[in-house]
């Protein structure tokens, strides 16, 4: 019987790792070279019908940097679909990003490609480390239909159809195809007979019994940092000429999916986060390699979705310039982390200088721009108070009473808050110290001369506030007594929900619902016998515990509770951790915050929270929370089934994980850390990884070849994190896990507010107070307090900009629960910010995007 031809779509393209084990100048010359020969093939050789350049945009503006004389050329081959650009302006990381940070990266991609003539219609996902459960949501509202990925599905699941439905969370669906032999099985393509049998009739023989549905087969031909094939068009001609069980065209990603889903019906359904490192390696654990990058990251992300951008929309509709421009600079600074092995910190050490270098840019640029909004709307204001006003900003919009902390400097000593009409507001004074006010130089006829300035008085005051949505309002400084955080006796903290103390030299914890954990955090270190990839068990090794806990110090007010505690780890050169307990009246978070000095190499510390008798766990991702089993069925015969890694069942989190245990609903809500594994006794949570490799052959949870450069050993000394560190989360106990209880307690622990005292005694605490401002015009006679925009107490909020053409107010608002939410008002739009016909309804587990044509509410 005679075979069926299939069609064998040839797609030449370049995987382009921007930086790596090389820096991103190394990339960026050979850039050049590469993309300049490029367009020289494709100008001179019509057959040569197109070539795909990895689907970020990101290179080609580092390309036209160089040679702008290039970019009518380039305009003219993307416009023809003959060079395919877009629609990532870089490849991201999917499970290591705040979920703005992906629609970001399509949005400023796509947006650019367009601009150019083209952006690839397809969600291409060639090398990313596991893929986010929303992809297949995001693709639909940017208004692409297909996907194609390599790594994260089990060969059952694909064994007789490489194509399938991918479903989101939310029902939305991707046509997507999964590229079983990764991106480059065709690299390599020739006519030689060896190569041939040997090779090529293999790969498509496997390709064929995969395929059962469809004639269309794909043959992705590339690699990373390739050079275009120039014979290509010949080397498809002669293999069409030798035989025909299968017809080779060259062709591209959007004309493959459209045949293979336009000619082929496909049953095949596979729904959310994909993690499976069967065929291709997951690297579960590089979330925490490089722990003190992704901590940075989270800072950065969490100040411009949170604080920059509302706080420009409220300044802007007062009159100040929207920094557009510089949002603009801070998002390609943050992009070009972004991407998958950048993010990853599966660098090298140079490599990684210049992630953090790029992060510290784009934080300086943040604060700076925060420190001129809050003075110009301060100003604006203008109120007339002896000690300077204080303007609080609730940047969420929704109301919500929480104590916020602020920094003011008074010349007296017993000062407090109140309201504008002199109320008191409910507060305690965290820290004070006094200030030398130094000197100052004045130019006189006789010369220069130095005048003494009277010192004053730094405090630090967390303050209960009453906040509308997306508000300000002015506080006023008055004289009064100082509830100061005092030290007391004994090592225990108390506040409405917990009871923490040091029973038998044990961390204990009893909650208002009478469970008790007796040994509620420890501390774990094991040996990492692994690479900057993944952590690897050593044999032999014995984990350590550090359950002793000694009281450093408590302080108490009516307020606010904090404990100190110290641990003491034996392993290497010794490591103490310091931990500071932080009970707040009326909140149910335990705020944590660990500090050590790590000296010892090759090892990862987690912090353990018990969670006696737990078979599931719960972590959010993107626009809901995901639910994941304690262990992997997979991981018993990994091995025999030839898995690239062990399919070990440590997971990511976007901002909080929780443990379904015996006792209760038990959980952390972090900033930064993203890893993180539940099992039948506890959940631990990791804080860092210490290794001094980029790659290493045969280690325990991965076989074969290193990871990344594997024929070099790439020494990483910096990433054994040696020095001082330092991490922050919070803990929470609830007697039963729901969905959207968690996420409230994800906004109330997250930084929506910002204050600032406007004064003349310290020109030293924010980045550029000391510059002289110039106040817009527009900026006058604000009133003392405004509340701007109002969203759904139901609805959680994932973003406030301008919209990218300036023409209005983008909300984006989502809904993790399993009941959809009406939205009241605002125009409906899609990610791309163009106008849609869906109704003004948050579907299950969904998202919506709306559009305003101004802040409205007064």
């Amino acid at each position: 019987m005679t075979k069926e031809q299939k069609t064998v779509h040839v797609v030449p393209h370049a995987h382009w790792d921007r930086e790596w084990y090389f820096t991103i100048e190394d990339s960026n010359v050979m850039l050049v070279e590469n993309l300049r020969h490029l367009i020289d093939v494709l100008e001179r050789d019509e057959a040569y019908k197109s070539f795909v350049f990895d689907a970020q945009m990101s290179v080609i503006e580092d390309f036209l940097a160089i040679l702008p004389e290039k970019k009518v050329k380039l305009e003219q081959l993307i416009k023809q679909k003959r060079l395919f650009v877009g629609p990532w302006y870089t490849q991201t990381d999917t499970l290591l990003v705040h979920k703005e940070s992906l629609i970001r990266n399509l949005l400023y991609g796509s947006r650019a490609a367009q601009a150019m003539g083209h952006s690839m219609k397809i969600g291409y996902l060639p090398d990313i480390f596991g893929q986010n459960a929303y992809l297949p949501s995001i693709f639909n509202s940017f208004g692409m239909e297909y996907a194609i990925l390599q790594r994260g599905l089990y060969t059952e699941d694909v064994a007789t159809d490489l194509n399938f439905h991918w479903r989101a969370p939310d029902g939305l669906t991707a046509k997507t195809n999964y590229m079983y032999f990764g991106y480059g099985p065709g690299k390599f393509l020739a006519t030689d007979a060896g190569y041939v049998s040997g090779t090529l009739t293999p790969i498509l023989d496997t390709l064929r019994e995969m395929n059962r549905s469809t004639s269309q087969l794909l043959l992705p031909a590339g690699g990373d940092q390739v050079l275009v094939r120039e014979h290509f068009p010949e080397t498809i001609e002669a293999l069409n000429a030798q035989q025909s069980d299968y017809e080779f065209v060259l062709s591209d990603y959007e004309t493959f999916m459209e045949k293979t889903w336009g000619d082929s019906e496909f049953e095949t359904v596979i729904e959310g986060e994909l993690l499976a490192s069967q065929k291709s390696r997951i690297h579960n654990t590089i979330r925490s390699q490089r722990v003190d990058i992704k901590l940075a990251n989270s800072r950065i992300e969490d100040k411009v979705y949170h604080q920059l951008e509302p706080l420009a929309v409220m300044a802007h509709k007062y009159g100040a310039a929207y920094p557009k421009r510089w949002l603009d600079k801070i998002f390609k600074l943050l992009f070009d982390v972004h991407a998958h092995d950048s993010i990853g910190g599966c660098n090298s050490d140079e490599t990684n200088r210049a992630i953090i270098h790029r992060l510290e840019q784009a934080e300086r640029i943040c604060d700076s721009l925060i420190n001129v909004l809050k003075k110009q709307m301060a100003r604006g204001i203008g109120a007339e108070f002896e000690q300077g006003a204080v303007l609080v900003f609730h940047l969420l919009p929704k109301a919500m009473t929480k104590q916020v902390e602020t920094v003011i400097f008074t010349k007296d000593k017993a000062v407090c808050l109140a309201d504008i009409s002199g109320f008191v507001v409910p507060q305690t004074v965290l820290s004070q110290a006094y200030i030398s006010g130094g000197k100052k130089v004045v130019v006189t006829a006789d010369g220069e001369q130095e005048v003494e300035i009277p010192g004053y008085y730094r405090t630090v005051i967390s303050a209960e506030i009453a906040m509308e949505p997306l508000s300000y309002q002015v506080l006023q400084i008055v004289q009064g007594p100082v509830n100061l955080v005092a030290p007391v006796d004994g090592a225990k903290i108390t506040n409405d929900y917990y009871t923490i103390e040091i029973v038998a030299g044990r961390l204990q914890l009893t909650t208002k619902f009478g469970e008790q954990l007796e040994n509620f955090l420890v501390f774990e270190d094991v040996a990492d016998d692994g690479d900057s990839y993944d952590f690897s068990p050593l044999a032999g090794d014995v984990t350590e515990l550090a359950d002793e806990a000694t009281c450093v110090q408590v302080l108490c007010s009516d307020l606010v509770s904090t404990m100190t505690i110290r641990h003491t780890l034996a392993r290497g050169e010794g490591t103490e951790i310091e931990t500071t307990l932080t009970l707040k009246k009326g909140e149910d978070t335990l705020g944590i915050k660990h500090s050590l000095t790590n000296k010892t190499k090759n090892h990862r510390i987690r912090v353990r929270f018990e969670a006696p008798g737990s078979e599931a766990n719960y972590a959010d991702q993107a626009f809901t929370a995901i639910k994941r089993t304690n262990t992997n069925p997979h991981f018993t015969k990994w091995r025999e089934n030839r898995f690239a890694e062990a399919p070990v069942p440590i997971y990511p989190l976007e901002n909080f994980a929780v443990s379904l245990s015996s006792k209760g609903a038990i959980g952390v809500l972090t900033q930064g850390l993203k890893e993180y594994e539940a099992t039948t006794n506890y959940l631990a949570l990791t804080l860092f990884r210490s290794v001094g490799l980029l790659g290493k052959d045969n280690i325990a949870w991965r076989p074969g070849r290193a990871s990344g450069i594997n024929n070099k050993v790439v020494e990483t000394p910096d990433a054994q994190m040696l020095g001082d560190l330092e991490f922050s989360y919070h803990y929470r106990f609830t007697t039963r896990f729901t969905t959207a209880d968690w996420f409230h307690a994800t906004e109330r622990v997250r930084d929506h507010q910002l204050s600032y005292h406007l004064q003349t005694l310290n020109s030293f605490e924010e980045r550029v107070e000391r510059f002289e401002l110039p106040q817009p015009a527009e900026m006058c006679d604000l009133p003392m307090s405004a509340s701007l925009l109002t969203m759904s107490n139901d609805a959680f909020f994932s973003t406030l900009k301008q919209a990218e053409d300036g023409d209005g107010i983008i909300l984006r608002v989502f809904n993790p629960t399993d009941e959809p939410i009406e939205i009241a008002s605002g125009t409906v739009v899609n990610m791309a910010e163009l106008p849609t016909v869906e109704a003004a309804t948050i579907s299950p587990q969904s998202h919506l995007t709306l559009k305003y044509k101004e802040l409205n509410n007064e």
